[in-house]
């Protein structure tokens, strides 16, 4: 005789609890909705209404800025290869979309990595969310994106938010938790506060780690504004997406090198300032 085992309703519950949100949260998602979108169409009609060597120079000084003349040389030949591949437009697209929802996981997710860092007790109700969270297939962030935002940029940018906050979160808590703890103690001695401490001794030894989460946040941002392609964000993962669905592989391959580019100039750009600002705290 089987042993007969009821299956748990995991799906419904999910189907539940996902309908409960629509229903009583959408409004307020779809106005939120309104707004963001309007704001990143209007952001890239801007960069893109400008003369396209005009923004690969100013991205170049910004670049130069920021890090050294070699990135910002390379900075300025890649998006001009992007230009000369007549995806400029797409470009600008992705890279709106990457830096807007890396600046809502940064927002979001730092403030969560300081709590975690310095309550035991959040850390160990975090963590196992963390966990979820990288784990969990990216295609299936997309689902609720759909019903509380539609379909388009918004969507795409809540999907990445979530998919791309981890490591953000992660590398802030584990550069707080490692401040020396002869540091910690020097100040407690002085008689500084909490807040004493962190915003003068753990915050700023934790910077170099926090970027390194940093620079990881835009990678997973960028890969995941990819997939979200398919549900209306455009930009270079549409491109790779309507290649796809017309089986054009030439056309496919020319915008995941474009990815590829976009991707090694955020990446060395973030790396180069991680780098930049360890070198300074190991000086100093």
């Amino acid at each position: 005789m089987d042993l007969y085992i009821p299956r748990i309703p995991l799906a419904e519950w999910c189907d539940i609890a996902l309908n409960w949100a629509t229903e009583h949260f959408s409004g307020v998602t779809r106005a939120m909705s309104a707004v963001v979108g309007t704001a990143i169409e209007s952001t890239t009609d801007f960069l893109v209404g400008l003369p396209p060597w005009l923004v690969i120079l100013a991205c170049g000084l910004l670049v130069w800025r920021l890090t050294n003349a070699r990135i910002a040389i390379g900075t300025m030949l890649g998006f001009a290869f992007l230009w000369n591949l007549e995806l400029w437009r797409a470009t600008l697209q992705s890279l709106v979309l990457v830096l807007v929802s890396t600046a809502f996981a940064l927002a979001i997710g730092i403030p969560i990595g300081i709590s975690a860092a310095l309550s035991k007790r959040f850390w160990r109700i975090v963590g196992p969310g963390l966990d979820m969270m990288q784990t969990m297939p990216s295609f299936v962030y997309l689902i609720p994106a759909i019903p509380f935002f539609g379909l388009g940029a918004v969507s795409a940018c809540f999907a990445t938010i979530v998919f791309a906050m981890p490591p953000t979160i992660r590398l802030t808590a584990l550069g707080i938790m490692q401040t020396p703890a002869e540091l910690v103690e020097a100040a407690d001695a002085f008689g500084s506060s909490r807040w004493q401490k962190l915003f003068k001794i753990q915050l700023p030894l934790a910077i170099p780690t926090i970027m390194a989460g940093v620079n990881q946040t835009i990678m997973l941002a960028l890969s995941m504004v990819v997939i979200a392609a398919m549900i209306g964000a455009g930009g270079l993962g549409g491109e790779v997406w309507r290649a796809i669905q017309r089986l054009e592989a030439g056309q496919g391959f020319q915008a995941g090198i474009a990815i590829v580019v976009l991707a090694v100039i955020l990446d060395r750009i973030t790396q180069h300032i991680a780098h930049h600002m360890r070198r300074d705290r190991q000086q100093g």
